[in-house]
């Protein structure tokens, strides 16, 4: 893609101030996903495809050009689109969805945004605020440590606008936010998942410490082969892995401390996460002990109060199943007061692949477009 330079007004599109494309009449938001043949990817062609303010226009994935997208994925066959040699012109799009492997999206998201387009980056390029934690768990000097969330910004050049930091994409912490970003940091399946377990504890600051025990399918591995998620390697075996400091425990703690969890909690954050064999699910079991004494009432209080209107986070009367949001963008979330030993114990459930990234993404563009959280989303999870 060969981003434009920006016009000298605001163009139509999700991403100008004040333009509302789910309007009667109005013209469809246009899409462009790059890295379309990976589970991610194919997810938002699922759900894009049968959104009615979209419309696909481009697709994008490495060594797949013009190959039909149901080649890649039968299921998608009747969509009927196929992998462009290139994406059109920045021009030619208003959002832009990057599926892409870490560390890609990072080189290319700033041009597309300061183009006027909507960027919500899928990957883990720019959830983190702080770029040490890029070299320590990513092994990458950030190339834009400016838009990282909290972070001042691109100032205007070459004819291009201010380009904001980037926004974390987890609508029920930041819907405010959301609504006028440019650039989107999508959150990982395990921190959406562990974050709306615990958010309601954070907030009202009653976490002295935590241990999360986290559960994923294998499809939260991605497509590319690897040994560990081969058949005979998954079946009938459940496997730790990430001790001592994954990948998603900075982006955990960042978000629980912004919502007033304390220093001392977050530094002693335990996350492990876990791979099952099944191909879609995660499960966040959080252990919590609290920084004061608590009822059960007073929990079924703030899990009420924080997730009573919103479209996609069920408080469960007892600890759900992966199963009950399979397909779905819902996460489900049960709290539970263990007397005996005084801990907390906080549970949710999510579709990795869903409200753990595609489904998301989806809900973070329906907020900058102006359009119900739930456009497009409507579907029940597939049960059994």
């Amino acid at each position: 893609m060969t981003p434009s330079t920006a016009p000298t007004s605001t163009p139509p599109g999700p991403a100008a101030t004040g333009s509302r494309p789910a309007s009667a009449g109005s013209r469809p938001v246009r899409v462009g996903i790059l890295g379309a043949t990976g589970y991610v990817g194919a997810e938002l062609v699922r759900l894009l495809e049968r959104h009615p303010a979209v419309r696909i226009v481009a697709l994008a994935a490495r060594n797949r050009d013009g190959v039909p997208v149901g080649e890649a994925f039968a299921h998608l066959a009747e969509t009927g689109h196929r992998i462009d040699p290139g994406l059109p012109d920045a021009s030619e799009l208003d959002v832009a969805m990057l599926a892409l492997p870490h560390g890609q999206a990072a080189a290319i998201a700033p041009a597309l945004a300061a183009s006027w387009l909507l960027v919500v980056d899928l990957g883990a390029d720019f959830r983190l605020a702080d770029p040490a934690d890029y070299r320590e768990f990513y092994a990458l000097d950030h190339p834009a440590p400016e838009l990282l969330p909290g972070g001042p910004g691109r100032p205007a050049a070459d004819g291009r606008p201010t380009l904001p930091a980037a926004v974390y994409g987890l609508p029920e912490l930041h819907r405010d936010r959301i609504r006028g970003a440019r650039l989107i940091a999508s959150p990982g399946c395990y921190p959406t998942t562990t974050i709306l377990a615990l958010a309601p504890l954070a907030r009202a600051g009653l976490i002295a410490d935590v241990v999360v025990d986290a559960k994923s399918g294998v499809s939260g591995a991605g497509r590319e082969p690897k040994l560990e998620t081969h058949f005979s390697e998954a079946n009938e075996s459940v496997r730790a892995y990430g001790l001592g400091g994954h990948r998603h425990l900075p982006e955990i703690r960042d978000q629980l401390a912004g919502l007033g969890a304390s220093a001392e909690s977050m530094a002693g954050l335990v996350f492990t996460p876990h791979l099952v064999p099944m191909t879609r699910g995660l499960l966040a079991t959080c252990y919590v002990r609290p920084s004061r004494p608590v009822t059960q009432a007073e929990l079924d209080a703030l899990y009420g109060e924080m997730y009573g209107s919103e479209p996609f986070v069920q408080v469960a009367p007892v600890p759900p199943s992966t199963k009950t949001v399979t397909g779905s963008n819902l996460c489900r979330v049960h709290v539970r007061l263990d007397t005996r030993s005084g801990r907390i114990l906080a549970i949710a459930v999510t579709d990795n692949l869903v409200k753990g990234a595609a489904g998301q993404a989806v809900q973070s563009l329906n907020i900058v477009s102006g359009l119900p959280e739930t456009t497009g989303l409507e579907q029940l999870p597939l049960y059994p």
